[in-house]
């Protein structure tokens, strides 16, 4: 069976753009992009890379590579499913692995229009699978028809839109390796907590006691509600990183809400 199914892959490829958006992602680049011989396309999307990440990318027949500015995660998948040249579009990030088993999975499904496709996430962090915290199984909706359906246009938290459209499960994970080590943690949390004060700013009060509840609603909702606690050092690491990072969400957004009144007052409008 299984080398039947290796011969597919040899014959035919899926009529299928995946897109990866790419910044400085040479890390795991290698991994994710031969994971995808099955597909036709494997559209690169790339924010001014200064490691390895294009070439990587080069060394593979089925990559097209375009290189532009970040508008934000929503926005910017969607400016890269628009140059993609298939309809179906299996959107990945580039720290994210699909599956042998995922990728013969999407293989032998016939795909249905006006349905988008979840994936489960097994997520990793410090060399483990994390199974808490709210971690698993993670369904995101990655698989559509761009005929159909697109990314909200959240500067993050961005997501595939679903209304009026079926969700049909996969049963097949993706790897993903989210954080390395805790320097990771702290940089995703710095850009992350940045775009959504920008997102929010104006929409949202935010006080620092406001931020401060966040903060610690956060830590009891990961270690206690999501059983963070049963994950030992990694699970008490990951509470606290979602803890401060609501923390610091809501601190940026006081921030610019603030400026943007200043700004309001001294354009001299009341």
């Amino acid at each position: 069976m299984f080398s039947d199914q290796m011969e597919f892959r040899k014959k035919y490829k899926l009529p299928i753009s995946v897109t990866i958006l790419t910044k400085n992602s040479a890390k795991y680049l290698q991994e994710v992009l031969q994971a995808l011989e099955l597909f036709d396309e494997v559209l690169i999307y790339d924010n001014g890379s200064e490691d390895a990440t294009l070439a990587i990318a080069q060394q593979f027949s089925n990559i097209s590579t375009h290189l532009g500015p970040f508008y934000g995660f929503g926005p910017t998948h969607n400016g890269a499913s628009n140059l993609a040249k298939n309809g179906w579009i299996l959107s990945i990030d580039s720290d994210e692995v699909v599956t042998p088993a995922l990728a013969e999975e999407i293989a032998a499904i016939a795909l249905q229009r006006h349905s988008v496709y979840s994936i489960a996430r097994n997520n990793y962090y410090n060399g483990k699978w994390i199974r808490w915290c709210g971690w698993y199984p993670d369904r995101q909706v990655r698989l559509y028809h761009r005929a159909d359906s697109c990314f909200s246009s959240d500067q993050v938290h961005e997501g595939v839109v679903t209304q009026g459209l079926t969700v049909i499960p996969l049963s097949s994970p993706i790897r993903h390796y989210s954080y390395a080590c805790t320097a990771d943690f702290l940089a995703k949390m710095q850009h992350y907590s940045s775009l959504f004060a920008e997102q929010n700013s104006g929409k949202k009060r935010a006080t620092v006691f406001s931020a401060i509840g966040h903060a610690l609603f956060a830590f009891f909702k990961s270690y206690f509600l999501k059983r963070g606690l049963l994950g030992g050092y990694e699970g008490f690491v990951i509470s606290i990183y979602n803890s401060n990072t609501a923390l610091y969400k809501y601190l940026k957004l006081r921030e610019y809400n603030k400026k943007n009144l200043n700004n309001y007052k001294k354009g001299g409008i009341s």
